[in-house]
């Protein structure tokens, strides 16, 4: 225990624990996109949407041998320890080095190496978390923007992303979200010993495309309601019905 201890406080096992915990999120970050893509496959039935399926699925997987949404839970709560872990260590990182100098540089040295992304980590990090908060209020309790909120998930996202300030704001979102994992993918490459100079321009590329590859891709969701693609879903009365059908 000491050991562990030890190594939390050492700047080495901050920046370790950063890069796993990042790991843990862009993972989740991808199945969560996974899931969200699954609003332009084709219905599996008429009025049975495919993304309702998927989310049936996430309260269900694990029955019968773990009751009903306890592997969902234990995502979750995994999650929220790795999240909380991921801001705690980059905060007392951001604090170490400014103790490290407390008087400031007379003149500035030219900043190089540092990309916008990495000078305004801190910033779009704290805005990710406000995003968080928003997005679990708007699609988990229902208490955000909730007009006509409830069981499917399509008419949900139908709901919301027919009015354009939710759109322009999670596009907005997305963006920063985009600008935030550039950084931290190319710093996990950093911390896990992978950097070199002779594959370090390959690896940024690689983190670029990733953060493009996944703003537009959870951009185009919104995107799709907004602009009339997507068909208007039934009734939230007949989807109710449906949806208790498919239990």
């Amino acid at each position: 225990m000491q050991r562990v201890g030890t190594f939390y406080r050492s700047v080495i096992g901050k920046k370790a624990i950063v890069a796993a915990t990042g790991a843990i999120l862009l993972a989740f970050l991808v199945f969560h996109l996974i899931g969200n893509l699954k609003a332009f496959l084709p219905d599996p039935a008429p009025g049975v949407y495919d993304i309702d399926l998927y989310s049936k699925f996430l309260r269900t997987v694990g029955e019968p041998l773990f009751p009903r949404t306890t592997v969902l839970w234990t995502i979750r709560c995994v999650l929220l320890v790795a999240l909380g872990l991921h801001i705690a260590c980059v905060v007392q990182l951001a604090k170490q080095n400014r103790d490290a100098r407390p008087v400031a540089y007379i003149h500035k040295p030219a900043r190089r190496e540092a990309t916008p992304s990495a000078r305004w980590m801190l910033y779009t990090g704290s805005f990710l978390i406000l995003f968080i908060v928003l997005h679990l209020l708007q699609f988990t309790t229902g208490t955000l923007g909730s007009t006509g909120f409830g069981e499917s998930v399509y008419a949900n996202l139908y709901l919301a992303f027919h009015k354009l300030y939710f759109v322009g704001f999670y596009a907005v979102a997305m963006l920063i979200l985009a600008l935030h994992l550039f950084h931290g993918a190319w710093s996990l490459f950093q911390s896990l010993g992978l950097d070199n100079p002779d594959r370090n321009l390959g690896l940024r590329r690689f983190a670029m495309a990733v953060s493009i590859g996944i703003f537009l891709a959870f951009a185009s969701v919104p995107a799709a309601f907004y602009s009339g693609l997507m068909q208007a879903p039934k009734p939230a009365a007949q989807l109710t019905q449906q949806f208790e059908q498919q239990r």
